[in-house]
């Protein structure tokens, strides 16, 4: 099943590039033009992934993603932050308030779809892949399956 993306971007044109790009790539985009629009969004269902833009009306990418945190149902839900501030203070920042990614304008698609993939890798790993990640911890399942066999991971 296509997971579902999110996108919040209050410029149509840019708006359109990154749904279009997405969508060939097989995801199902959805799409806000305001951060309250955004938390409504969410509410109503929640997707696999947001793409934030951080300048928007009504309330600021920032802001959405402080709220996102702070609510149990989506305190884990991946976000990438595509924006105009590209300086390391606001990459900083939009990291801090708990952004996973963070792309700067003017930017590739090509590279925001593969960004999306990967933190949705990360997010969402395949339960029916051998090889098991989490943070600096990696296990392969097929080398812990015989009966006796010790832990064969790694801890990178």
């Amino acid at each position: 099943m296509a997971r579902e993306v999110l996108v919040v971007e209050d410029e149509p044109d840019i708006r359109r590039l990154v749904v279009l790009h997405l969508e060939r790539d097989g995801f199902r985009c959805r799409t806000a033009t305001s951060g309250s629009d955004a938390l409504r969004e969410v509410k109503t269902a929640i997707p696999d992934l947001v793409v934030l833009d951080l300048m928007l009306p009504e309330l600021d990418g920032l802001e959405v993603c402080r709220r996102l945190r702070r609510d149990t149902s989506t305190a884990s839900l991946p976000i990438i932050m595509l924006t105009a501030k590209s300086d390391e203070v606001d990459r900083v920042v939009g990291l801090e308030v708990g952004a996973d990614d963070y792309v700067g304008k003017p930017f590739s698609p090509k590279e925001l779809v593969a960004r999306v993939r990967a933190v949705l890798r990360r997010a969402h790993p395949d339960p029916a892949s051998p090889v098991l990640s989490v943070g600096p911890v990696t296990l392969d399942r097929r080398s812990s399956n015989r009966p006796g066999a010790s832990f064969r991971g790694s801890i990178s």
